[in-house]
């Protein structure tokens, strides 16, 4: 296996819970999250030839109403 580079990485405390709550979603270290999330868009990238899915802006088919307090 390849030596892996430490690259030091500053991010918002917000940020850094949100990673936390997701990478705990899916059983993963905070630092195997960013790592997966990085390789999944550089994969994309390679794909594609693009930074980001041509459908980023398409509205959610989500019913909001379910989920707001009333």
């Amino acid at each position: 296996m390849a030596e892996k580079k430490q690259v030091p990485l500053r991010i918002s405390e917000k940020l850094f819970a949100d990673l936390a709550a997701w990478a705990e979603d899916d059983f993963r270290s905070i630092n195997g999250q960013i790592e997966y999330l990085l390789t999944e868009c550089v994969k994309q990238r390679k794909k594609n030839g693009r930074y980001i899915s041509e459908d980023i802006d398409a509205p959610l088919d989500v019913d909001i109403k379910k989920f707001t307090k009333r």
